[in-house]
């Protein structure tokens, strides 16, 4: 069985004090998930970063979304962080 790979993507801006916190802790959890996770950053301030955001209509950042879905706006637990990733790994195991 193939694990299909959960997508992540963090809202951020260069201003905002909270996101290198968020990013820091998706960098030290996203590995322990393998190669089926991967952890992009998006800057809210570039045009192709506003054109993200605005498709979910993230009005703040840090916002982390997972496969499509925004999951947290600010910085999470690192236990809910995982359990969400974890959810999502399970989810994309079913489907396969």
């Amino acid at each position: 069985m193939r694990i299909m790979s959960v997508e992540i993507e963090v809202y951020t801006s260069p201003t905002c004090p909270y996101c290198p916190h968020a990013m820091k802790l998706l960098n030290e959890v996203a590995p322990s998930f393998g190669q089926n996770v991967t952890v992009e950053e998006v800057n809210s301030w570039s045009e192709e970063g506003q054109t993200k955001a605005l498709k979910y209509g993230i009005m703040a950042v840090p916002t982390i979304v997972i496969n499509g879905k925004i999951k947290f706006v600010g910085v999470p637990k690192k236990d809910e962080l995982v359990k969400a990733i974890q959810e999502e790994v399970d989810k994309e195991t079913k489907h396969k």
